[in-house]
Parts: C-alpha cells; sequence; structure tokens
C-alpha cells in the first residue's frame, strides 16, 4: 500500500508555504525596498545550508471533506544553518504574514529557536521584521478573550546572552516584543531607513499628541545614537555581513574558546610614525583609530557602536590571528572623558569579553569622569562604578597601554589592580589623582593667594610640580612596569597574545553583583 497521497500532500503544503505571504504581499514587500523572509536566510548563511524546523506550521482551510484548500504559513521560519561553515540557529520574521505579527504557532516556534540554540550550544541569528509578539488587537476577536503578557522566551533569551552568541538584525519596523528581541543581543544592527524601532508606534503614540513618522520615531539616527541597537548598515545586504564579520570572532558557545584567525603573512609594519602620533601639547587632540588599526592585525578591527558612548572607542580586533577585544579613548570626545553612556558602553563590551573568553587590549587616554552639573544629573558616577566592578570582576588577560592621561577614578579602572596585567605605558604618558591643570589651584590655593603676583606664582609651581611628572620618574619607583617606544608597541602585544592565549579556560562566566 503506497503512501503517495500523504507525499502528495506534503509537497503542496510545502509550496503553499514558500509563498509566504503572497505574491501581491511579497511584491509591495519588495517595493518597500525589503527582501523576502526566504531569500534573506539563503543571503544571510551558506549556500544551501538552511534546515528548516516547522516548516508546516501555520493556518490551515479545509473543505468538508477536511481535505486541506490553502495554508497560511506561520510568519517566523526557524532552522538550523551555517555560516562560515560553522553552525548556527536562524530566527526569522515574515512581514508579509500578517505583520510579523503572533499567527499560526509564532509563539511556540520562537520558544523554540531560543532552546535549540542553547541546547545545541551554537549561535542565534535573529532576523527581526515585525512585532513577534502576541499579535494585533485583531486576535481579541479572533480568539475571543485577551491575553496576559506571559514572556515564555525570556528566560531563555537571558540564559542564551550567557551561553551563545546572539545577534540580531533589524530589517523593517519592530515594535514590542520585537523590538526587545533586537535589544537583547550581543550585537545589534539596524537597517537605515527601512528599519525602524519603537517600544509604540506612531499610531499609538500619536494618541498621546506626538504625530511623528517611523523614522522620527525610531530611525537607526536615534537607535545608533542612545546604545539601544549597536550599528546601522546601509542596506540588508551589509548586515548580513557585519552579522557574519562579528560571529567570526566569537566561539559556538562559552563552552569553546574563540577560534584563531589567519595569521598576517607580511612582516609588522614601521611604526615609527607613533613616536610623533601624540602632540606634546596636552590639550591638543590626535585621531586613536589609526593608532589601534596599525597595531592590530591588518584589517581585522572590527568597531561597535561607534555612534554612542563615544568617548571610548570599543570594538573586537585579532593579534597574531587570535580575537581580541578593544577599547581606546578618544581624545576628540570631551578629552575623552567617561560619561554614563562611554561607561555603559565599557561594560557592555567587557561583559562580552568575559563571557566569550576574549583577551583585553586596553588604549589609555582618560582625563576622568565628565565633570560638571550635567554630568551629575546624568548619574555619571553610578555607571561608572559598574564599568569599574565589572574590571574589577573580569578574569580575562589584560594589556594595558597608557597613551597618554590617566587621571582619577575612571583612569583607575585601566585594568584589574586584583591579579596580573601587562602594562605599559609611551613616553607621553601622565597620570595622577588629577590633572595638574585643575589640581594646582586647590592643593596651593594659599600659596598662590599670598603672593604679590598670584600668576606668576601659579606659574612657578606648575613649572616646578610638572619636572616631577615624568613618567620615568614614576618608573624609577616601579609605578609603572615598563615604559616603551611606541614603535615597538605591536611587538608587545604579540608577545602579550602569545603568552595568554593557551591561558584561556572555557565555561560559564561566573560574576557577582555589579551596582
Amino acid at each position: 500500500m503506497s503512501w503517495q497521497n500523504e507525499l502528495d500532500e506534503l509537497a503542496l503544503r510545502k509550496r503553499l508555504a514558500a509563498r509566504m505571504g503572497g505574491e501581491e504581499k511579497v511584491r509591495r514587500h519588495r517595493d518597500g525596498g525589503k527582501l523576502p523572509v526566504r531569500e534573506r536566510i539563503e543571503r544571510m548563511v551558506d549556500a544551501d545550508s538552511f534546515r528548516e524546523v516547522g516548516a508546516l506550521a501555520g493556518s490551515g482551510q479545509y473543505d468538508e471533506q477536511g481535505r486541506l484548500l490553502d495554508l497560511t504559513p506561520s510568519n517566523l521560519l526557524i532552522g538550523r544553518a551555517r555560516i562560515d561553515a560553522r553552525p548556527v540557529v536562524v530566527a526569522a520574521d515574515d512581514f508579509t504574514v500578517r505583520g510579523g505579527a503572533n499567527d499560526g504557532a509564532v509563539g511556540d516556534k520562537l520558544v523554540e529557536s531560543e532552546r535549540m540554540a542553547h541546547d545545541l550550544r551554537v549561535p542565534l541569528v535573529r532576523l527581526v521584521d515585525g512585532t513577534g509578539g502576541g499579535g494585533s488587537v485583531r486576535n481579541v476577536e479572533v480568539k475571543g478573550h485577551t491575553l496576559l503578557p506571559k514572556l515564555r522566551m525570556w528566560p531563555l533569551m537571558a540564559q542564551n546572552l550567557a551561553t551563545v552568541p546572539v545577534v540580531s538584525l533589524a530589517l523593517g519596523s519592530v515594535a514590542g516584543l520585537g523590538a526587545a528581541r533586537v535589544a537583547a543581543s550581543h550585537y545589534s544592527v539596524m537597517v537605515r531607513d527601512t528599519a525602524q524601532l519603537f517600544i509604540a508606534g506612531p499610531p499609538v503614540v500619536a494618541r498621546i499628541g506626538q504625530q511623528l513618522d517611523k523614522n522620527e520615531l525610531g530611525g537607526s539616527d536615534i537607535h545608533t545614537r542612545n546604545g539601544v541597537v549597536d550599528d546601522e548598515a546601509e542596506s540588508e545586504e551589509a548586515a548580513f555581513a557585519m552579522a557574519r564579520r562579528f560571529l567570526s570572532y566569537l566561539p559556538r558557545s562559552v563552552h569553546e574558546l574563540p577560534p584563531r584567525g589567519p595569521v598576517p603573512a607580511a612582516a609588522d609594519p614601521d611604526l615609527a610614525w607613533l613616536r610623533t602620533a601624540v602632540p606634546r601639547d596636552s590639550r591638543a587632540v590626535y585621531k586613536m583609530r589609526p593608532i589601534v588599526e596599525a597595531l592590530v592585525d591588518p584589517g581585522s578591527f572590527m568597531e561597535l557602536g561607534r555612534r554612542w558612548g563615544r568617548a571610548v572607542i570599543t570594538g573586537l580586533a585579532r593579534l597574531d590571528g587570535w580575537p581580541v577585544a578593544v577599547f581606546a579613548s578618544d581624545p576628540y570626545i570631551y578629552g575623552g572623558g567617561w560619561d554614563g553612556p562611554a561607561a555603559e558602553k565599557f561594560t557592555r563590551l567587557l561583559d562580552l569579553a568575559e563571557a566569550f573568553h576574549l583577551p583585553v587590549v586596553n588604549f589609555v587616554d582618560i582625563p576622568g569622569f565628565q565633570i560638571g552639573l550635567a554630568a551629575e544629573k546624568s548619574g555619571a558616577m553610578r555607571y561608572g562604578v559598574r564599568a569599574l566592578t565589572a574590571v574589577a570582576q573580569s578574569t580575562v588577560p589584560w594589556c594595558t597601554i597608557l597613551v597618554r592621561k590617566a587621571f582619577g577614578v575612571a583612569a583607575g579602572g585601566h585594568q584589574s589592580a586584583g591579579r596580573f596585567n601587562f602594562r605599559y605605558a609611551w613616553p607621553s604618558a601622565q597620570w595622577g589623582s588629577l590633572p595638574i591643570e585643575g589640581g594646582l589651584e586647590v592643593a596651593y590655593k594659599a600659596d598662590i593667594e599670598a603672593a604679590a603676583d598670584p600668576q606668576a606664582k601659579m606659574r612657578e609651581i606648575e613649572a616646578r610640580v610638572r619636572s616631577l611628572t615624568s613618567p620615568f620618574r614614576s618608573a624609577e619607583a616601579f609605578v609603572v612596569e615598563d615604559i616603551i617606544d611606541p614603535a615597538e608597541t605591536r611587538a608587545v602585544l604579540r608577545e602579550f597574545i602569545d603568552v595568554v592565549a593557551p591561558l584561556r579556560q572555557p565555561g560559564e562566566r561566573r560574576a557577582g553583583y555589579r551596582p
């Protein structure tokens, strides 16, 4: 006896599911500058590697004899695939089916995708385009009752953040749970103009008197500057490339170590220009990014979150092929002084480094926390204390390069004082509890006020004190371990990674509470 009827029905169901929301809705989707969900998956992952899970889920329509007439597929596609030959789980919203809202067991499939990534210990890639939550108000009439928000998937989402790399791409208008899924990631990207992210969209916000279009309310210009998402892409293809690159630095899960990439074949470049990279005038700015890019493997620096917390440059890179987390001060932004967003951005990358066993390289030029009324009102100290506590709790290897300034409590977190770290200073480095410029008037107030010429007295004291601030005087007292020629910096970084790479250990992170 043959099962051909059932095989024919299986083939029919797969053909109906492959239509997505139907020809007209798919066409409108394309006209909006967006790829259909199945094409997104094809372009995100390795060719022919996607194995769908739950492909038959949806809502069927039947005749009186129970024969299938039509099928509205689930608007969440999930499955396993490979990116650069490494396994991943993919969860992708289909906006052409009811705008990505809850339909056809989407809630169960969402939970399944999170559980699959967690239990298989592989990265999770979310392609988000819709609400992905409880659906529209229309569901009240369809179901005959309202739903109590329960977030069944959230415990798994939280577990995944501590277990596997999670990347989310906002590829359309995402709201509610869809927006939350984007933010609950190690790395998130929005596509400029075609993606928006909201707590609630323009029609709802209009009820509180704010008439805004989608980009005015939740465009990438907003969320790449407030830290809700990390980066912006000019196209979906660019977003896919950014996601693939991010994952290339990380292991499959915390239970493995980050893989080594290609080792540069060419000899190290001539870095003599670094000797003049930092101006002698301590108030003059200079560009830190070219310094970072010159010292890591060529082309390997991937900056994360460039548009928010801008006093701190953060990213991933490689040293002799080994992935590392990179921090660097940006003197162009508040002189490198930390505000709340900068401290929060620092903590976020350090959490990633701790979770996935990435050694840290830290280029320091920090005059301290930002000061003034705005800094106090923003709670800069609270965010700063969280960052400093994260440093104290860190267990990954650190190498710090003191490029220029290291003052105050903020600079005290340039590495953990509770264990051995690599640390080098450039001759341009200067440090202390307070910058000389800001501390003289307080420390020598009486002497200055008593002088016949207060300004001349001020200059005399400053010259005397500055003669004692040379980093070589500190090196004599073993305050700093080594002062190096800036041109030798790549050599010491290579020695650092050669020593510490074998010391990395896989496993779950066990950090204490961070206030």
